[in-house]
């Protein structure tokens, strides 16, 4: 029975520590009322099943262009590979991927909020030649990191917008 109380009371400290300095769940943090419902334009399925993600962890949601407060354009989405260095045997060892997306925020209305900005994430992987299965598998997983890396920057750089305008 000590101890029960002992970690709750720890448990609570822990909890108002961390809350206290500031400290979200990656993804947690909320949105401006402006991005609740947003009607996203473009983008590939893969891109726009991460967004719908990202925002239901904010408590938003994708919704008809009639019923937005804003619009997210995506433009030119493209992934690309290149080798960055070489076996013996002229085999790449290792890879370079390149995302990039370029994006504009307006209103329903066609308001430009913010003029078309591009986006650009990098990562290189090595390229085992005797793990095929790996490579590809750890390849696919960077894509996914660099998609969700992509909607995070870019949710940010609205809200920094969004809250720069309000000044």
């Amino acid at each position: 029975m000590m101890y029960s109380r002992l970690n709750t009371l720890l448990l609570l400290l822990l909890t108002v520590t961390l809350t206290a300095c500031g400290f979200h769940a990656r993804g947690g943090e909320s949105l401006p009322a402006e991005l609740k419902n947003v009607y996203l334009e473009g983008g590939t399925p893969a891109l726009r099943d991460q967004m719908l993600l990202q925002l239901r962890t904010a408590h938003a949601q994708l919704v008809s262009r009639e019923n937005a407060s804003m619009v997210i354009t995506l433009f030119d989405e493209q992934f690309r590979r290149r080798g960055v260095s070489l076996s013996e045997r002229g085999k790449t060892n290792e890879y370079e991927l390149i995302y990039q997306v370029e994006y504009e925020l307006s209103t329903p209305k066609n308001v430009v909020l913010l003029p078309r900005q591009p986006l650009e994430i990098r990562r290189d992987y090595y390229n085992d030649q005797q793990a095929i299965l790996a490579r590809d598998n750890e390849e696919n997983v960077l894509r996914a990191e660099m998609t969700q890396q992509v909607i995070r920057t870019l949710l940010n750089q609205v809200r920094f917008t969004l809250a720069k305008s309000e000044k």
